[in-house]
């Protein structure tokens, strides 16, 4: 078993494909090149929005899969591969224990635009990068599109002061601390590992021929759909148990540093 049986190569991107300013490398788009010329297929896989991935790949965007809202939604070009967003009696439920604490900001996101109903100038200057596309809201109710994702902002700890509240929703949702301020609540079925595996399905690729790689909660699922899981070096200790391999930070490319692997030994072939 080895880099160069890879089919199919899937990346989270805060904190595993973009840098500590949220930036995309010019290798990367170079390698991009070279990973297609050996029909290789590139899944770039976020709590991003589509949008919010899209405008970092735009590039290359006709050429990828997204799967977006931690896998709650997965577009090839303009055709909708999954689709599962939260039943509207749930939002209710989730929505009703953000608002019972305190610190708790909320971002509703939907296929292309987010909402919000909070007034914290950090979480406001935070969706400028991550959501730029939202609302503010005084209610769920003026919502009118699927919500794909609760994210839950919290200005000191999401780990420490939001995930105890939803700990007990876990047998029933996907409850993930996404990163050191967030806190992101789908439907059971929208993870990343859920949407790989429907990729992995559609495209006849197993386990052993997939690289994913990833820092966060969020990306376990889909560390364990791939036998070449790759935690970055700047990952979450948790993380960094569950994968299989590790690589450089974010900021030190490690990504590209495996695609340059994968590509010499597809060359040898």
């Amino acid at each position: 078993m080895n880099l160069s049986d890879v089919k199919l190569v899937v990346t989270d991107m805060d904190g595993t494909l973009l840098n500590s300013k949220h930036e995309v490398s010019n290798d990367f788009f170079e390698l991009f090149k070279k990973l297609t010329d050996h029909e290789i297929l590139f899944v770039a896989a976020s709590g991003r929005p589509l949008y919010g991935i899209t405008d970092k790949l735009n590039s290359i965007k006709d050429d990828i899969v997204i799967v977006a809202e931690n896998g709650g939604l997965v577009m090839k070009e303009d055709k909708l591969l999954l689709s599962n967003p939260l039943e509207k009696e749930n939002l209710q439920l989730i929505t009703n224990i953000i608002n019972s604490i305190e610190g708790a900001n909320t971002v509703f996101c939907t296929k292309d635009k987010a909402y919000t109903n909070s007034s914290s100038k950090k979480l406001l200057d935070l969706l400028a990068e991550y959501y730029a596309n939202f609302e503010i809201i005084d209610s769920i109710n003026q919502i009118k599109e699927p919500v794909y994702k609760t994210a839950i902002y919290h200005e000191v700890s999401a780990e420490k002061y939001l995930y105890p509240h939803f700990k007990h929703l876990e047998d029933n949702f996907k409850v993930k601390v996404s990163a050191n301020h967030w806190v992101d609540i789908s439907e059971n079925n929208a993870n990343k590992g859920h949407a790989i595996q429907l990729i992995q399905k559609l495209h006849d690729i197993t386990p052993e021929q997939t690289v994913v790689f990833g820092d966060y909660f969020n990306d376990i699922e889909m560390l364990k759909s791939a036998h070449f899981s790759y935690a970055m070096e700047n990952a979450h200790p948790t993380v960094k148990e569950t994968a299989n391999y590790a690589t450089k930070t974010n900021d030190e490319n490690g990504v590209e540093f495996i695609l340059n692997q994968i590509i010499t030994e597809k060359e040898k072939l």
